[in-house]
């Protein structure tokens, strides 16, 4: 249940443990980020459903990823069942009922939506050395490949297209050596080594066009509804380096894209991710700043950013400071690890006289959640122990059938599902080597190129042939002489020798007469 101005999260349990405060999220504080945390099986799948139902039904779009498929059901109408009604009437949900979201699907392979791209040059060397895990130096060249793009004019679109500019960086190594740096053949080839694993890990169906336009992401329906962008992520979380580097870089793409709108009534997107720590597990630090930078600034762009992880410590403390809204379910404290983070979440909430957090958070039951949410003057409420509000869509997975209806009725349907190859940088290189290798040569140079000689020979004496050096194959060979040639040519060598000393000493010594 929405209303103009804030989303019914659910209702907070009073002292009698019965539930009657409703817990309200406010529209015009939602871009001031948020958290969703707990252990396995808690009900933060759950959470982040009625979160995204109800920004739709407010007309903000959203967009998250399905990590086990089953989000996919929030395209479908949910189905009435016992414990749905009986939650629904705990909460004082009135009316409730049950429709399905508007929802676009969305997969980095096309195998489960409609295929998501964007180009090597809009990635940019910083994700690129992330997504490969390039050293300080490999990095380096990464960054003088695209220094070399920018000034030749190559389009650098995918993954063909950056390995032929690593192998022309590294043809013209020495050249470019001397104006950037060092441009080592073990740099290119570890970096060629990791695109090929890139490749094989399927990132070449990512790099390419067309790119994903980000106002694809912002669609309403013609009754004002935000649609949900639902990004099939099963496949994606084999390769988890590519999974937090791609949303990365589309959290980036949004930062740049939007302008400034600062503090509207409503976001004008969300952003759920899933599995967060992901994003910052080994992580160099240059990149966590660069995430503490872009959720710190993109409030202002009216994009609200939601964390889903298990642990409060998955997220790095400097962008845990700016999550104003938060959901924290059941976590287990039997490790002091566990301990510590139970005792990190409790801390992060404004205290609640009536109960303790830290050991409120290990008996939460499932679909339990403590929630504080920011209130008047963007002050945090205190904190309450709250029982989620049921959806109104299906929870769970959808069938194949079912997927493909929703994919076929797509507002998107057929935009990005065949690939565009134009000319970049592979064409135009491999066409600038086919060139010089066709280029026509003067009299003199075609001669030398048909007798396979270089020019230079010495005199035939006594029909004995010449020594000359052979290009082919890139090595010089040599005609084996005989003895007699040998012996005369050492004779010649010998005389021209001595007449030349004799023709200096003679020039010399009449100079100093002079």
């Amino acid at each position: 249940m929405t209303t103009e101005d804030s989303i019914f999260v659910g209702a907070s349990r009073n002292t009698d443990d019965s539930y009657q405060k409703a817990e309200r999220l406010l529209l015009k504080y939602a871009n001031r980020h948020g958290l969703i945390t707990g252990a396995t099986g808690t009900g933060k799948t759950v959470s982040l459903q009625i979160l995204a139902e109800a920004f739709s039904d407010a007309g903000v779009p959203v967009f998250c990823a399905d990590i086990k498929g089953d989000l996919s059901g929030i395209a479908m109408k949910g189905e009435e069942k016992d414990f749905l009604l009986k939650r629904a009437e705990a909460v004082r949900l009135e009316p409730y009922t049950f429709r399905e979201a508007p929802v676009i699907f969305w997969d980095l392979f096309g195998e489960k939506g409609h295929p998501v791209r964007t180009t090597i040059s809009e990635m940019g060397p910083l994700l690129l050395s992330r997504l490969m895990d390039l050293s300080e130096a490999q990095e380096g060249v990464i960054n003088i490949a695209f220094r070399v793009a920018d000034e030749e004019g190559l389009l650098l679109l995918d993954l063909k297209d950056l390995q032929a500019l690593l192998a022309h960086v590294a043809e013209r190594a020495d050249e470019i050596g001397t104006r950037y740096g060092n441009v080592s053949k073990q740099s290119v080839g570890a970096i060629q080594r990791a695109l090929l694993v890139l490749e094989q890990q399927g990132a070449a169906h990512f790099f390419g066009e067309p790119a994903l336009g980000i106002s694809e992401l912002m669609r309403t329906t013609r009754d004002g509804r935000g649609y949900v962008n639902v990004l099939a992520a099963d496949k994606l979380m084999m390769n988890p380096r590519l999974y937090a580097t791609f949303l990365l870089w589309l959290l980036s793409e949004l930062f740049e894209a939007l302008p400034e709108v600062g503090d509207p009534d409503k976001p004008r997107l969300v952003f759920f991710f899933d599995e967060a720590h992901l994003l910052f597990d080994e992580a160099p630090k240059v990149l966590t700043e660069r995430v503490e930078q872009v959720v710190r600034l993109i409030r202002s762009k009216g994009v609200g950013v939601y964390f889903v992880t298990q642990n409060p410590l998955d997220v790095p403390e400097s962008v845990l400071a700016q999550l104003g809204n938060r959901v924290q379910h059941a976590l287990r404290a039997y490790t002091p690890r566990e301990q510590k983070a139970v005792k990190t979440a409790a801390e992060t909430f404004r205290p609640n006289p009536d109960f303790d957090c830290f050991e409120a958070i290990t008996k939460l039951g499932v679909g339990e959640a403590l929630v504080s949410t920011l209130e008047e003057k963007a002050v945090p409420s205190i904190v309450q122990r709250t029982l989620i509000r049921p959806p109104s869509s299906r929870i769970g997975t959808i069938t194949d059938a079912e997927r493909q209806a929703v994919i076929n009725a797509s507002p998107v349907a057929g935009q990005y599902d065949k690939t565009v190859d134009r000319e970049s940088a592979f064409e135009r290189l491999q066409k600038k080597t086919e060139n010089v290798a066709s280029a026509p040569q003067s009299g003199q140079e075609q001669e030398k190129a048909e007798s396979g000689t270089t020019g230079w020979s010495l005199p035939d004496f006594g029909g004995g042939g010449s020594r000359s050096t052979s290009r082919s194959s890139g090595r010089s060979s040599y005609r084996r002489q005989s003895v007699t040639e040998a012996a005369i040519k050492s004779v010649v060598r010998s005389v021209g020798t001595t007449l030349g000393r004799e023709l200096i000493r003679g020039i010399l010594g009449s100079l100093r007469r002079r």
